[in-house]
């Protein structure tokens, strides 16, 4: 190759940052045991994997499995959303009959029914915010927010122009009905842990 040849493929190079860059950026990371890894809005974030955490995200899964067959939850699997530069790991991913993976290997946001995530202190902020929009936008039909500190949930539903047009909140010992949803069965939090 010639000098000029090296300039020219230096040149149609963009030095952007892409989600499989910070990726792999990130798997070269010595991430701490324990800890969960996203890449929300361009920035990444390391949080913490409590008991609490994980009792309440097993719960929600134990209780799916009563319509979804284990291979369509996910739980920490990294999905690509629109936006600039988003890839989650959610807490509970359920996914659509049919879903299939995309080109590089991972499962397309179109194909999720339903998200839930459980606050951790450190990315509250992501989960009630930027991630709530995201969803919206992605048309995630059911995202839930658990929160272990307050003793609440939070149902969002019909999303529809980027937001979503039901909310509910109450506390832990109510059930969710998400019998008029996708989802079509109704998660107990009467066992769910609190912080």
């Amino acid at each position: 190759m010639t000098a000029v040849d090296d300039r020219i493929k230096m040149a149609n190079q963009s030095n952007e940052l892409t989600l499989d860059t910070m990726f792999e950026l990130i798997e070269q990371m010595r991430v701490p045991e324990g800890y969960k890894v996203e890449v929300v809005e361009g920035a990444i974030y390391m949080s913490p994997q409590r008991d609490t955490h994980w009792d309440i995200t097993a719960n929600i899964i134990e209780q799916l499995r009563a319509k979804y067959p284990r291979q369509r939850l996910k739980s920490d699997v990294r999905i690509d959303f629109p936006g600039r530069l988003n890839g989650f790991a959610t807490d509970v991913t359920a996914l659509a009959v049919g879903a299939e993976k995309d080109a590089k290997g991972h499962w397309r946001y179109q194909d999720i029914e339903f998200v839930a995530e459980v606050i951790s202190r450190d990315t509250a902020a992501n989960d009630y915010g930027s991630k709530k929009e995201t969803y919206a936008k992605a048309d995630v039909p059911v995202y839930l927010i658990v929160d272990p500190y307050s003793s609440e949930w939070h149902l969002h539903t019909l999303p529809r122009d980027g937001k979503y047009r039901s909310e509910l909140t109450l506390d832990f010992g109510a059930p969710i009905d998400l019998e008029g949803t996708v989802v079509g069965l109704t998660l107990q939090t009467d066992d769910f842990a609190r912080d």
